[in-house]
């Protein structure tokens, strides 16, 4: 058992200095095309996953997306991202979105340091929903065969 323990204490700094080197490099490299690359409102996803350049995720927690979700994209919640983020398409620009955008500028970050092309919905799942009304979600159905 104590070798166990000891095994497991020598892998903790490592991964935690791999983390931190992978997120220094993110922050050296930002720049004010970073940060307005890392950026997507509801229309500019809209207009990429019509073009299928895009793909949403959606990171809240389980019980939230229970209550209500949009019918495309995936649901990973920020908490399993760490575990799952190799499921997500590096063809693709990876969207995260939440309500708002606190949660989902940090699953940007994470992704990013990942070598994902990521962004983070900057007007969140509140105001994609918003956007997503009447015609507009009529069109958008049409336009990209998202939903059944």
């Amino acid at each position: 058992m104590r070798w166990l323990i000891a095994g497991i204490l020598l892998l903790v700094p490592l991964t935690v200095s791999a983390a931190e080197e992978a997120f220094d490099t993110f922050l050296k490299q930002f720049s004010y095309e970073t940060r307005a690359d890392m950026k997507a409102n509801s229309k500019q996803l809209l207009r990429l996953i019509e073009e299928k350049k895009a793909v949403l995720v959606d990171i809240r927690f389980p019980e939230e997306a229970k209550v209500w979700r949009m019918n495309f994209g995936l649901h990973i919640p920020l908490n399993e991202l760490p575990q799952r983020y190799k499921e997500l398409p590096k063809d693709k620009i990876i969207v995260a979105a939440c309500p708002h955008k606190d949660r989902s500028s940090l699953a940007m970050a994470y992704l990013r340091t990942k070598g994902y092309n990521a962004r983070y919905l900057t007007d969140g799942l509140i105001g994609l929903a918003e956007s997503l009304r009447g015609d507009d979600a009529k069109d958008f159905r049409e336009d990209t065969s998202c939903c059944p």
